[in-house]
């Protein structure tokens, strides 16, 4: 009985050692942008640490459900999709700390705090990258195609949330959307979000890329995927943009035509991301 069963679990445990490599290539993949982007080496070690533990409470939960559906291993059930993405967290902070270490960004004279401030916000993005491996590197499987399938309007959601703070949270701790908010008058405002609103609709719905698949709800006219997704999606893009400036402490200090401005001009780079993640699925 022993012997029966040996082949599978080895098979299982093969399976899993592949899915954490996938996982540490996605998680190397997604963070180099942010590891070598200097306002994020500072920023581990400046951010208050309760809203730290605050970005860190909202990520888990958005790797739990994007385990369930393009996670780097098959899983059946919620208790695996909770166990991938913390194995997706810890692969993103073991990665963070390795290149880090390698770039020379933390060393032995640093104190503890700072070292692990710098790990835990660098780690954002390379969890995602990791969680999304499978996705991305790995062999699509029945599991895969089934939860795609299965994927329903809220899915569709967590799909653009985590589009919206992979491509905008390496931008939002810089000067520069400072100072192109700072220049913008409330007509530019309005333009960016009537063209944000534009790039989202067309990316997913008009224009054609190789491999992609229709994703128009059956018997859905125009109107009403612009309400129900590209609305709402870019509506969460800035409620993304909101979280991540808060999170940042960049609204300390700002009134609240400033905040918006900054909302809007981040939420460019997120709307696009919110909808390329889209396709992913």
């Amino acid at each position: 009985m022993a012997s029966a069963q040996s082949p599978s679990r080895r098979e299982i445990e093969v399976e899993f050692l592949a899915g954490v490599g996938r996982a540490v290539g996605g998680a190397v993949v997604f963070s180099l942008p942010v590891l070598m982007t200097m306002e994020m080496w500072s920023l581990g070690a400046s951010l208050d640490r309760w809203r730290m533990l605050a970005l860190v409470a909202g990520l888990i939960p958005l790797l739990v459900g994007l385990s369930r559906f393009i996670g780097f291993e098959e899983t059946t059930c919620w208790r695996d999709d909770i166990r991938d993405a913390l194995v997706a967290f810890a692969v993103g902070v073991v990665t963070s700390a390795v290149i880090l270490s390698l770039f020379g960004l933390i060393e032995p004279r640093m104190s503890f705090d700072e070292i692990m401030g710098a790990i835990v916000i660098e780690s954002v993005p390379a969890s995602l990258g990791a969680v999304v491996a499978q996705g991305q590197f790995g062999k699509p499987d029945e599991s895969d195609e089934r939860h795609a399938r299965e994927a329903g309007y809220w899915a569709e959601l967590l799909f653009m949330a985590a589009g919206a703070i992979y491509l905008c949270f390496s931008v939002a701790p810089t000067e520069e959307v400072d100072l192109i908010s700072a220049e913008m008058t409330p007509f530019h405002a309005i333009v960016l979000v009537l063209v944000s609103l534009a790039a989202m609709h067309s990316v997913v719905y008009v224009l054609q890329y190789a491999g992609q698949e229709p994703v128009e709800p059956e018997g859905a006219g125009f109107w009403s995927l612009f309400a129900r997704y590209t609305v709402v999606g870019y509506a969460l893009s800035l409620l993304v943009c909101f979280a991540l400036m808060w999170t940042f402490g960049r609204f300390d200090d700002l009134g609240i035509e400033a905040a918006l401005r900054l909302c809007v001009t981040l939420g460019f780079p997120a709307a696009v991301g919110a909808a390329f993640a889209r396709l992913i699925v």
